[in-house]
């Protein structure tokens, strides 16, 4: 289909691909592979894709003909993925659908198989029946995972044996919206009224809770930069997003007053916030990432924003998933996801309702460089 560009964007690099159905998952396999999954109510691939071998070329892009997505793992999924999380040092992947207190582990295959194969289930007991399970793995330790629905069910479980290694000792019932842990440890919960937790594996009765503050915004999710294979989180950003289109930037270390804040020029074009998602570029100094809004994926540099809430305009906006403005359509436009690149300061791939996927390297064209 014809996308929408402008002149005012400038990029060094983008591919695209097609997915029979979309998907709002993109995650990391590694350094130049990513898995996808369809989110429709029926059966969905789950593929990995190896992304443009052109992109990594650099300087000598010219010889390099690699230019498309390649399909390397494939399988399918009887039912939708909404939540998707590579376990760190292995070829494991653990999903769940949205709906279920089920997670399901999979093996995306090696060398001798190009076949993703789904290996056993985990059925979570405590967690909540109908609002999905929200995912993370620690990156050091027994393979395991860390989930929850709500913050009172959080709860940390072996990959292997199924059995339980932490439960977060409350009983509180605010919906989880994010999940990410911050050190080997230390996590860190978004409920969906913009309250944060801080929480320990290690303490099952430690849990620091910082309030939203009243801010605008019926749906909060978060972001965060830490360097998690450290045994302790010494500096760590966490950004919350607002349905509202507000940004808050906090430290770790005191959640409850903010670094600085920002309300987003962003105008909306679905009512809906299950899409919404903000991140912070691992490789770049104060630049985060905001989509689910409409079909754009828009950059900001925090280094100018203050404490006192006020407007600021993004530094680059990928329009690519947007037919025009005058004919957007809501349900296949908006922008599902996005991630950046674990190394590669300036490369972004996101995803839209109608099944496309665009890798690209965008350039920063402010004299306030990120």
């Amino acid at each position: 289909h014809c996308v929408l560009w402008t002149k005012e964007e400038r990029y060094s690099n983008i591919h695209e691909y097609q997915l029979e159905h979309p998907t709002r998952v993109i995650e990391w396999t590694g350094e130049k592979n990513v898995c996808v999954a369809g989110y429709n109510l029926s059966k969905n691939e789950i593929l990995e894709l190896l992304l443009p071998l052109k992109l990594f070329a650099d300087d000598n892009q010219g010889l390099c003909a690699e230019r498309d997505f390649k399909v390397v793992h494939g399988g399918f999924t009887d039912g939708s993925i909404h939540c998707l999380k590579h376990i760190p040092g292995t070829r494991c992947v653990v999903t769940n659908d949205g709906s279920s207190s089920k997670l399901q582990v999979w093996d995306v295959g090696g060398d001798d198989c190009d076949v993703i194969k789904k290996t056993g289930d985990i059925h979570l007991k405590t967690a909540s029946l109908d609002k999905g399970v929200k995912i993370d793995s620690p990156l050091t330790g027994n393979a395991s995972v860390l989930h929850g629905s709500q913050v009172n069910d959080i709860q940390l479980t072996e990959l292997t044996s199924g059995t339980p290694l932490y439960t977060l000792g409350t009983d509180i019932p605010d919906v989880l919206s994010s999940l990410r842990f911050v050190s080997g440890s230390v996590f860190l919960a978004c409920s969906v009224n913009g309250d944060v937790y801080v929480g320990d594996t290690r303490s099952p009765s430690y849990l620091q809770k910082s309030p939203a503050g009243g801010r605008e915004g019926n749906h909060w999710c978060m972001g965060v930069r830490a360097d998690s294979s450290l045994p302790e989180p010494s500096s760590c950003s966490v950004a919350r997003l607002s349905s509202s289109c507000q940004a808050v930037v906090s430290d770790l270390r005191n959640l409850k007053s903010p670094v600085c804040q920002a309300q987003l020029n962003v105008q909306r074009k679905t009512t809906s916030d299950e899409f919404l998602i903000v991140t912070w570029a691992p490789a770049l100094d104060n630049c985060l990432a905001v989509s689910g809004f409409d079909g754009m994926v828009q950059i900001y540099n925090t280094a100018s924003w203050r404490p006192e809430l006020m407007e600021f305009q993004p530094i680059f906006i990928h329009r690519g998933h947007m037919m025009s403005d005058a004919h957007f359509d809501t349900s296949s436009s908006v922008v599902t996801t996005h991630v950046w690149h674990p190394s590669r300061p300036w490369t972004v791939l996101s995803a839209a309702g109608d099944g496309s996927v665009h890798v690209w390297d965008w350039v920063d064209n402010t004299t306030a460089s990120c």
